[in-house]
């Protein structure tokens, strides 16, 4: 054993049960936390706007903070960056995260000094787990992939601004960095493919045994190894032991994965956000990601069918059921109130809370009044391509609403990577496992409103393409599953016979 796997092994089981504890904790946590955030935002701008000094319940809190989205809550974030202070959050953030809205334009999602160890020790605590659990602490000597947006930073505001991941790439921890992939001047190349094409150079001779990133960007990233070698990446990197993903679901990209790599790895899953860490699978054995309880955000939970109404439903973690979809809100230690960030959520357990993201609030069809979201098209796509022995590389669905003869249906653009024998057949066999998901598109097939679904085959690399041609290729990209528009599928139809 090596001197860092050495010295991860007991670092690993002391976290391993601190997080054990807190599982037993968790309402408490969720309490204290939201004491300390009203203690604090009380004195700022926010607070006096909402009264924060006069709550002193969670339905006070209620009654005085309305949800609110980033277009909602721009005001506040546009005096931040003026350079004014004591706005959402005391003083000024340390940073601010950059990301893409699909609505909204780039936004401006704060972090403040209490708030980045939320995003730092949350990753470190999802490998520490996997190490207490698995024993497998021999990775920590080989070398890492923590794939980044460049770590170069702007001003705004005189704030640091970048990606989350090129923001948490400054905070590495020293005992790491000598592990770490690509080197700092590649993870500062703006444009994918050349970035890729480094990364591999960089990678392609050493022992890896650990890559992170969105799976997309995994495969990609395996295709060009494999280009370049002519070989599996479990001949290039025979001592890879684990994957780390996040950012969408793993499953529809399993399958082509390990195909790849030439044998089936042990993966770990992670749901961070430029507005936080919210879980991480704690556990190789339990379903479901482990709810950050105690690391700085109070969360809410609206019935997901409830999210765009006046005056929704809105519940604390004690008072959440399992099997019910919920949109996500957060209340964090960086100043954001209330705060909906757009992702829905299911939980699987409430002892310990264990939850999967089933989808974006955004993201759904219902051009019809189904409102089919992304877990049940994943499931319906995933349960047929099993039976049928096909692998799909990327998949999004758009509504086709006939105005003038014949009947609107669901159309599912789809890059195989062995196409099933029968067309036909194989949509139909989806189609049938959406209606058993989802009774409201059950019915208006039943109901001859809508026919069964059609698929249009992508040609290899479409979506790639796809991605290119709106300068959105690769980092944290990543294709939305549904639109309730055809404004993505009315591009990508280029790729398509």
């Amino acid at each position: 054993m090596k001197f860092k796997s050495f010295l991860a092994k007991p670092f690993a089981s002391y976290i391993h049960r601190q997080i054990k504890k807190g599982m037993l904790t968790a309402l408490e946590d969720q309490e204290n936390i939201f004491k300390d955030l009203l203690k604090t935002g009380s004195k700022t701008t926010f607070g006096e706007d909402h009264k924060l000094s006069e709550v002193k319940t969670y339905e006070d809190f209620k009654n005085a903070v309305p949800i609110r989205d980033y277009e909602q809550f721009k005001p506040y974030i546009e005096m931040v960056k003026a350079g004014k202070h004591n706005i959402l959050w005391k003083g000024q953030p340390i940073y601010f995260a950059k990301t893409s809205g699909t609505t909204s334009g780039i936004k401006y999602i704060p972090i403040s000094k209490e708030s980045i160890d939320n995003h730092i020790n949350t990753a470190r605590n999802a490998l520490l787990c996997f190490m207490a659990e698995t024993g497998n602490t021999a990775f920590a000597d080989g070398k890492l992939i923590f794939l980044s947006g460049s770590p170069e930073l702007e001003r705004i505001g005189n704030i640091p601004t970048g990606r989350l991941s090129g923001i948490v790439n400054h905070h590495v921890p020293s005992y790491l960095r000598s592990n770490q992939l690509p080197s700092y001047e590649t993870n500062c190349i703006d444009e994918w493919e050349t970035k890729l094409d480094k990364i591999v150079q960089e990678t392609i001779n050493q022992d890896m045994t650990l890559i992170s990133g969105i799976p997309p960007w995994m495969q990609m990233y395996f295709d060009r190894l494999s280009q370049v070698s002519g070989k599996k990446i479990k001949d290039i990197f025979p001592n890879l032991s684990v994957l780390v993903h996040g950012g969408v679901n793993f499953e529809p990209y399993k399958a082509k994965l390990f195909e790849s790599v030439g044998k089936t790895l042990p993966t770990i899953e992670t749901y961070p956000a430029s507005e936080g860490f919210f879980a991480f699978q704690d556990s190789q054995n339990a379903e479901g990601l482990l709810l950050n309880t105690n690391s700085g955000i109070f969360f809410e939970f609206v019935p997901a069918g409830e999210i765009f109404d006046e005056k929704p439903t809105r519940l604390s973690l004690k008072d959440v059921k399992v099997g019910e979809n919920y949109a996500l809100i957060i209340n964090n230690n960086a100043g954001l109130w209330g705060y909906n960030i757009g992702d829905t959520v299911r939980f699987v357990s409430t002892n310990p809370y264990r939850i999967v993201v089933t989808g974006r609030i955004k993201h759904f069809i219902s051009a019809f009044g189904e409102h089919v979201i992304g877990e049940e098209v994943e499931y319906s796509l995933l349960k047929a391509a099993a039976e049928e022995g096909v692998h799909i590389t990327e998949f999004t669905v758009a509504p086709m609403i006939k105005q003038d003869t014949g009947k609107s249906y669901h159309e599912w653009f789809v890059e195989f990577e062995n196409a099933p024998a029968n067309m036909a057949e194989f949509a139909l066999k989806v189609d049938n496992n959406l209606r058993s998901k989802n009774i409201y598109y059950d019915d208006l097939i039943t109901g001859n409103i809508l026919k069964p679904l059609e698929i249009k085959p992508v040609h290899k690399n479409g979506f790639i393409e796809y991605m290119k041609s709106v300068g959105k290729l690769g980092g944290q990209n990543k294709v939305p599953r549904l639109s309730n528009d055809r404004k993505l599928v009315d591009e990508l139809v280029k790729w398509t016979d």
